[in-house]
């Protein structure tokens, strides 16, 4: 059911796009996020920070495309989102010693500090990649190849959260085993 709930609005945003044009695939893009949003906070009686800002970048950008007419403002939201995380995650580890990671999810992961600052890393390298990447179809490549690497870019995380997986596996404490 999350899986589902959080390809809906992408699956969406492609579809209108190949039916009508850009505008219109980010008003659905826009109404379907807002759906989205309710219908996780209706599940689990709140939002995460993340959900929170993408929310607010898909409004803001979403918005402006539309007002403005200018399709380069939805294509950047992602950059300018991940820009924000990879920025946010760097300047709490370096700058206040702070492990965001960490401080989410060290509920549910019991691992070694050095791999929640291995993991914090790389997801500073992977948000800049994303960023880089995002930014680089944008500006050089058509809106139609940008909305077909919308769609097809999601192999990135699911790459990553996979070799995340497999690089925490063998650190995982269990709650039968006792911390060293």
């Amino acid at each position: 059911m999350k899986l589902i709930l959080d390809f809906f609005p992408i699956l969406l945003f492609f579809g209108a796009y190949k039916l009508a044009d850009i505008y219109v695939a980010t008003a659905v893009l826009m109404g379907a996020t807002v759906l989205q949003m309710v219908i996780t906070y209706a599940i689990e009686r709140k939002l995460q920070t993340m959900q929170k800002a993408t929310l607010v970048l898909i409004l803001l950008f979403g918005t402006l495309t539309l007002v403005l007419h200018d399709d380069r403002f939805i294509k950047w939201k992602p950059t300018v989102l991940y820009g924000a995380m990879a920025i946010a995650l760097a300047v709490a580890l370096w700058g206040f010693r702070k492990n965001f990671l960490q401080a989410m999810l060290g509920a549910q992961l019991q691992l070694p500090q050095r791999i929640w600052t291995h993991l914090n890393i790389a997801w500073i390298g992977y948000c800049l990649f994303m960023a880089v990447i995002n930014g680089y179809v944008a500006l050089y490549f058509s809106t139609e190849a940008w909305v077909n690497f919308k769609l097809w870019g999601y192999a990135f995380p699911i790459v990553f959260l996979i070799a995340q997986g497999l690089y925490i596996a063998p650190h995982l404490k269990s709650e039968d085993t006792p911390a060293a």
